[in-house]
């Protein structure tokens, strides 16, 4: 059986000039990142700002498991489906980060015969969008420092320095530092911290600005630091956002890429969904849906996460709204929702997976209260039977959300055509699209909505430092309080308990701590044992990776 890197490599390439060409892309409009990657630069923005939107369709899954659900997977096919049945349609997906790659989970450019391509590109580095949020966000850091040592003029209390480090690997060894020790030249000594790039609030900024002007006030809206008397102080205070956006100028330009069957892609921006907001670029998907009839778009991890952030988040802030939503879910996933062990999902399991299926009821119910119709997409495998393939269609059926079995990772285009169908169906069904929170609502009052309607749970408890930075927020600008919230929370549950699989009840969700991103215009809701820093395994897949004598990229999974 052949890898994805192996398929990938195989796939026939179109130059990108051919792929931006059957999209009205001019060559001018166009900087090109070798053959067969390239990045849409501003004038053709300006040119189709009038254009009409075409559909905007998301793509969410259940909770993630072990035994994995392929949303990746199931988008890139969907798209490849959506042309096979002759619609015009494009992918709008988010960048790989280097953190999983090298980590355990993976990349995220799709797998088999439903990727983006070229595949090891855009897995590794790309073109360089996260090393210029990592410049960026780190510049700010260093003239953090820098300020501390010249004389600190704006009286910087180092003990309260908001704004971290970031880097877009996976090293829990920098997750709690000291710098500036040393010489007296070599800085100011104090505690700090890295996140990875992907946690960084520039990351959140790049992907909701919607120009160079957008960007630069938001960066110099980033709440850096209090001062000794518990004055904020901003990034504009250091005169650091004029530098910042000029290392994010070519980042911002969304990248075209296609897929294994020449479908065009534009993968811009990679926030993770349970420490971030877990969208691509509001500007990449803006010029999609300028581009074709459909745009299929997809959200980090599950619905419970990336979901609620791209509706609640996204859609509020981009002035976006969705007509349809898909589902992905596998047998596979269900059953180890109800207890199996991930040896033994091969057997045919009906007790365990009606007990696991309340994950996807749930994830159903969620997306129906945003007034969405649903379309539930099972990433088929090949052990799965008839009878547990027929037990998901009646839940569907009983829930009033569509099904289709997608065997796009096998097959490619052909093996969605049923879904992509049920899907253009879906899109054409009125819908009332409303969001889970309103922006006059308290700080309080909206965790507590995304908490009960979306989690399920009975209570939300604050630590006493999470109390204390509400008030902060409150008293600081009353502006802050009308922001959406973005929860940090574990993505295996839909409770702040990774143990708790199916459906918990009756369970408590404790923030532990609140954070303003007043340039991203949210507040980070930390909840339960969730970092910011994830560590790498026992055994990374950077171990597997490695270059042969022609340059060729090989075991990249």
């Amino acid at each position: 059986m052949k890898t994805d890197i192996e398929i990938a490599q195989e796939a026939k390439m179109l130059p990108i000039t051919e792929i931006a060409s059957k999209l009205g892309i001019e060559d001018n409009e166009l900087e090109l990142y070798g053959k067969y990657k390239a990045k849409i630069n501003d004038e053709f923005l300006k040119r189709t700002a009038d254009k009409k939107n075409g559909k905007l369709i998301l793509v969410t899954a259940i909770n993630p498991t072990p035994a994995g659900e392929g949303k990746t997977t199931t988008s890139v096919g969907l798209g490849m489906a959506m042309n096979k049945i002759g619609k015009n349609a494009i992918i709008a997906l988010r960048e790989p980060s280097l953190g999983p790659v090298f980590g355990i989970k993976g990349g995220a450019a799709g797998g088999g015969y439903a990727q983006v391509v070229p595949m090891e590109d855009i897995n590794l580095h790309f073109t360089g969008d996260f090393h210029a949020i990592t410049a960026a966000n780190n510049l700010l850091s260093a003239m953090i420092d820098n300020h501390l040592q010249q004389g600190n003029e704006l009286g910087i209390d180092q003990r309260r320095i908001l704004f971290a480090r970031v880097t877009d690997t996976n090293d829990r060894a920098l997750r709690n530092i000291t710098v500036g020790m040393g010489t007296k030249m070599d800085g100011i000594p104090r505690q700090d911290h890295f996140m990875i790039t992907v946690a960084s609030e520039i990351m959140a900024i790049l992907c909701l600005a919607e120009s160079i002007s957008d960007l630069k006030e938001r960066l110099g809206n980033i709440l850096v630091a209090y001062t000794y008397d518990s004055k904020p102080i901003f990034c504009r205070d250091l005169g650091a956002a004029g530098a910042m956006a000029a290392l994010l100028k070519d980042a911002l330009k969304p990248n075209l890429v296609q897929t294994i069957e020449n479908t065009p892609a534009i993968i811009h921006g990679g926030p993770f969904a349970n420490i971030a907001h877990g969208c691509n670029s509001v500007r990449a998907t803006k010029l999609a849906l300028k581009l074709a009839d459909y745009t299929i778009t997809e959200a980090g991890f599950g619905a419970d996460l990336g979901a609620e952030k791209f509706l609640d988040i996204k859609c509020r802030k981009a002035g976006l709204t969705p007509d349809a939503v898909v589902l992905v879910a596998t047998v596979r996933a269900l059953k180890y929702n109800g207890g199996v062990p991930k040896t033994e999902l091969s057997t045919e399991d009906l007790a365990a997976l009606k007990k696991g299926a309340v994950n996807l009821e749930a994830h159903i119910d969620n997306l129906r209260k945003f007034g969405l119709p649903v379309v539930v997409a099972i990433n088929r495998f090949g052990t799965d039977t008839e009878a547990e393939l027929e037990y998901i269609r009646r839940i569907c059926i009983a829930k009033g959300a569509d099904f289709a079995l997608s065997e796009v990772f096998a097959k490619g285009g052909d093996g969605g055509i049923d879904l992509a169908m049920k899907v253009v169906e879906a899109c054409e069904r009125p819908h009332d699209f409303k969001f889970m929170y309103n922006d006059e609502m308290s700080i309080k009052d909206k965790i507590n909505a995304v908490a009960t309607k979306i989690y399920g749970a009975a209570e939300v408890k604050y630590d006493a430092a999470a109390l204390k930075t509400i008030a902060e927020i409150e008293a600081l600008d009353p502006k802050y309080s009308t922001f959406p919230i973005c929860v940090a929370k574990t993505q295996y549950s839909l409770s702040d308990d990774a143990t708790k699989l199916g459906r918990p009840v009756d369970f408590t969700l404790t923030v532990r701590e609140i954070k303003l991103s007043a340039g991203a215009e949210f507040i980070v809701v930390l909840t339960g044992a969730i970092m910011t820093m994830p560590g790498l395994p026992k055994k990374p897949s950077a171990m597997s990776i490695d270059v042969d004598d022609d340059g060729n990229i090989i075991g990249l999974f």
